[in-house]
């Protein structure tokens, strides 16, 4: 009897020792073909389309119900494994995130240099402009040539301005900073170019051949305006010029451009 019970007792430790070894061997086996079904699926691989891990499926769940009842009744506790395949991915997917926010940090950075240059080449070019505004004469002489004719009675007639001669085609310069407020004929002139100033003068540009700047135009002390010709009642080529204080008063030209530093 005891050589039996012994017999027995041995039996029954076995059968749970081979028990024990083809649950681990199921597990392993079914963790194993989990991580490379997750590789394959991870990496885009034909072979992960044909892989089914154990561990999702039913087979392994009835192998161990079948094989994890033991002689007293209790069953084995179930393992659960990481499967490595999507931790792979969750690792990937949080580096790819990680990577995109230091590039946008680096294109934010670049961007924010950027805009600092341009402010500050946006700085420089309006004070390299402010300085050669500050340069430029508030006042030139209108056109180049020999003085003919002034301010003041002539020929039995009052002549209200002065004349330069010169050739046709000699340039004509607004005298000021203004607005071109007429450019056309003209009774006695042929054609003419009038400038309002900034302070309400008039300038008066008289026998003109061409008109280069049209009514409406900004322009500044130095800018052509038109040039020189032999139109209307003129004697020859000359620029006849005339200045209006006030838009409409006459005073001799030659005083006016020297109180601004020009003389004819």
């Amino acid at each position: 009897m005891h050589g039996g019970t012994t017999l027995a007792r041995h039996r029954t430790e076995g059968e749970r020792q081979v028990v024990r070894t083809k649950a681990a061997a199921i597990v392993v086996a079914a963790g194993a073909l989990a991580g490379v079904a997750g590789i394959a699926n991870a990496t885009g691989g034909p072979q992960g389309r044909d892989i089914v891990p154990m561990a999702g499926s039913t087979d392994l769940a009835a192998a161990l119900v079948a094989t994890q009842q033991v002689q007293d009744g209790g069953p084995i506790r179930t393992v659960h494994a990481i499967n490595p395949g999507s931790e792979t991915v969750k690792l990937l997917q949080a580096e790819q995130i990680q990577a995109q926010y230091h590039v946008r940090q680096a294109l934010q950075t670049a961007q924010d240099g950027y805009n600092v240059r341009q402010e500050a080449i946006r700085k420089e070019q309006a004070r390299l402009a402010a300085e050669a505004e500050a340069k430029r004469p508030k006042c030139v002489k209108p056109t180049q040539g020999t003085f003919t004719s002034g301010f003041g009675a002539r020929w039995g007639t009052s002549h209200n301005g002065v004349d330069i001669a010169n050739a046709i085609g000699t340039p004509i310069l607004s005298a000021m900073n203004g607005v071109v407020v007429e450019a056309g004929p003209a009774s006695g002139f042929g054609l003419w170019v009038r400038v309002q100033h900034d302070d309400g003068t008039i300038t008066v540009y008289g026998h003109v051949d061409t008109i280069t700047a049209q009514k409406g135009t900004k322009v500044r002390a130095g800018d052509q305006i038109a040039t020189m010709g032999n139109r209307g009642q003129s004697t020859g080529p000359h620029l006849h010029f005339e200045v209006w204080v006030g838009g409409s008063q006459k005073i001799n030209p030659v005083g006016w451009l020297a109180e601004r530093g020009v003389s004819l």
